[in-house]
């Protein structure tokens, strides 16, 4: 049950957004997972795994902008 005054999270709402926000930037934020990998490896070490983690999170990454057409 809510306490007075709060509000229910709106889970489709909210994975609507991530969904846009991976579409218009799915480019950035891979950069930005290759970098974090990057740092990681040589902080670190253990660069299979890293190399493991960050294929798995740009899978989630759309390939294409959502300006282009999807197939």
């Amino acid at each position: 049950m809510l306490e007075k005054g709060a509000r229910a999270m709106d889970f489709d709402a909210l994975k609507a957004q991530a969904d846009k926000l991976l579409d218009e930037h799915g480019d950035k934020i891979e950069e930005v997972v290759e970098k974090a990998g990057e740092f990681a490896k040589e902080r670190f070490g253990h660069a299979d795994q890293v190399d493991t983690v960050v294929d798995k999170i740009k899978d989630f990454v759309p390939d294409k902008p959502a300006t282009e057409t999807r197939t």
